[in-house]
């Protein structure tokens, strides 16, 4: 190389493991997606997936066959199988965004398998569950993909969306503390909060009252995301508000029969799965998050990137209100299940404009500060360092059993 040459880093090939790779599929997956976005221009990435609906220029698209949809477990192992086998060798990293015993880069999305099943338990409990594990081939494929996911056979990163997953982590597997790192989801852009002409159309596009206080849930679970919550919520507030529910319509006939039971079927909306969630953005005021669980929430920084007030469970429940601040940028609830605190957070909102413009605000302060453009470069940072690591490092991370 001359003097003065450019030394641009290396591209490297990368494969990128998830399932179901489609933005309507949830939060893990427009994680996913978003890193490949950003990502593409600098490395030469294929996408493995048993569900692929996307395209982007540059990024390679592998379909993984699936004999089998059920039972769930068995094609996860066969999953796994069949991706390590495409991918066992001509990749500098393979990124996991899936339960498997291969991968460089683990980014974890969900609680560990391990710590859902034995958090808490003693004595005889502890004993049953063990027996429980023993006599189920599902239980024990899923541990054992976990543990050997967890190994530091060779270079590791394991990545967290949000702090709040990492006691839970370090309880189940506290070998592994030096391999990880959070790196938070992020937004593509601060789209701002929608003029009142955009409002009107996106409501007309989702077939939505034109006129009333539109609150908005997206989530694909709708029994963990707090759906029922919010539908009795709705019950103590003016009948000027209404609900859009964004997310798998598989949920749908149970919800429909609790919204017919409560006399509320013209004041919920039930939308389905939208590849673009945008236009549901621009039809809310505000977006109610009460979750039972989730490691980060994008939907509740995708919704304040568009200027919605957020009322979202507290960090003991869902991962990114570890980030906010109750009444400056968000509508924090202790408790989920209370519909009582959910819904005078929502009235609040609806009633008192300078608290709405407040919050508006402070969440467009927020999604500036999360974006993916800054986000993204950390993951390239994680794969440089394992793809420069010449040699597998000796130890492995075992769990505490």
């Amino acid at each position: 190389m001359t003097a003065g040459a450019s030394l641009e880093p290396k591209r490297l090939r990368v494969a990128v493991l998830n399932r179901q790779f489609s933005a309507t599929g949830g939060g893990a997956e427009r994680y996913s997606i978003a890193l490949v976005e950003h990502l593409a221009a600098r490395h030469d990435i294929h996408v493995f997936a048993q569900h692929i609906d996307h395209s982007w220029p540059g990024v390679s698209y592998h379909k993984v066959a699936q004999p089998l949809k059920r039972p769930r477990w068995l094609n996860q192992l066969w999953y796994a199988t069949a991706t390590w086998w495409a991918t066992r060798k001509g990749f500098d990293v393979v990124h996991s965004h899936e339960n498997s015993w291969h991968g460089q880069v683990q980014t974890v999305h969900v609680l560990p398998v391990k710590y859902n099943l034995l958090h808490g338990l003693r004595g005889m409990q502890l004993a049953m569950r063990w027996l429980k594990i023993i006599t189920s081939p599902r239980l024990l494929v899923y541990l054992a993909l976990e543990r050997s996911r967890f190994s530091l056979r060779g270079p590791r990163v394991i990545v967290l969306p949000s702090k709040t997953l990492m006691p839970q982590m370090l309880e189940a597997y506290p070998a592994c503390a030096p391999a990880i790192e959070v790196i938070t989801p992020g937004v593509d852009k601060v789209w701002g909060q929608a003029t009142p002409l955009q409002k009107v159309e996106a409501r007309r596009q989702l077939g939505l009252p034109e006129a009333g206080f539109c609150i908005l849930f997206v989530g694909n679970d709708y029994r963990k995301k707090g759906l029922s919550t919010l539908i009795q919520a709705l019950q103590q507030l003016p009948g000027q508000c209404f609900v859009a529910v964004v997310g798998n319509p598989a949920h749908v006939p149970v919800f429909q029969s609790q919204v017919k039971s409560k006399g509320l079927a013209q004041r919920v909306f039930f939308l389905g799965s939208l590849s673009d969630v945008t236009p549901a953005y621009q039809a809310a005021d505000v977006l109610a998050h009460p979750t039972h669980e989730d490691t980060f929430a994008m939907v509740v920084l995708e919704a304040m990137a568009h200027g919605l007030p957020v009322v979202v469970s507290g960090e003991r429940y869902c991962g990114i209100a570890a980030l906010l601040t109750h009444e400056a940028n968000a509508m924090v609830l202790e408790d989920p299940l209370a519909i009582l605190g959910l819904s005078t957070a929502l009235a609040r909102l609806q009633q008192q404009p300078d608290l709405y413009r407040h919050l508006s605000d402070g969440a467009l302060h927020f999604a500036r500060q999360h974006q993916w453009t800054t986000l993204a470069l950390q993951q390239d940072n994680s794969y440089r360092r394992v793809a420069q690591r010449a040699r597998p490092q000796a130890g492995s991370c075992k769990p505490n059993l």
